[in-house]
């Protein structure tokens, strides 16, 4: 089953369920979806998908951070909602040792010789963990492996 039609079941087994939360956070990730695909104009694949996701944790996570800092728990603990209803449909994230792995690998890969060639190991990791992986640490992970080799 596709990832599109197994939130499309998930979204009917929270109507039937008169889970409100849960299939407002649903309905938020389909329209997500709907609006990349009508303005992009394709059909968005699992991959595609993912990406969708992966944003919306990224802002969730974001707004999150901003509501504790105000000391507004009670929205604080709607977006950890939300944030736990689109885990669900993210792939399984790496270990720590698989990022390194494929940090060293895509760091031989592409002939990086220190920090001024991070974009070209980033543009290499990019496709391969998105989605399975917190960028971000990605990203530092690269930084601190190119400034120790240059």
């Amino acid at each position: 089953m596709s990832l599109k039609a197994r939130i499309n079941e998930d979204m009917k087994a929270a109507m039937r369920a008169r889970e409100s939360a849960r299939l407002s956070a649903i309905r938020l990730l389909l329209a997500a979806i709907k609006q990349r695909e009508v303005d992009e104009r394709v059909q968005l694949d699992d991959a595609g998908i993912v990406a969708v996701i992966d944003k919306m944790l990224k802002q969730r996570r974001d707004s999150i951070a901003q509501y504790e800092a105000a000391g507004r728990t009670d929205l604080a603990d709607a977006e950890k909602f939300e944030v736990q209803v689109l885990t669900a449909y993210m792939p399984q994230a790496l270990s720590q040792a698989e990022i390194e792995a494929a940090v060293r690998e895509a760091v031989a890969a592409s002939g990086a010789k220190g920090p001024q060639d991070m974009g070209k190991v980033m543009g290499v990791l990019k496709p391969r963990l998105a989605g399975r992986a917190d960028m971000s640490q990605v990203s530092a992970l690269v930084k601190a492996t190119l400034a120790a080799q240059g």
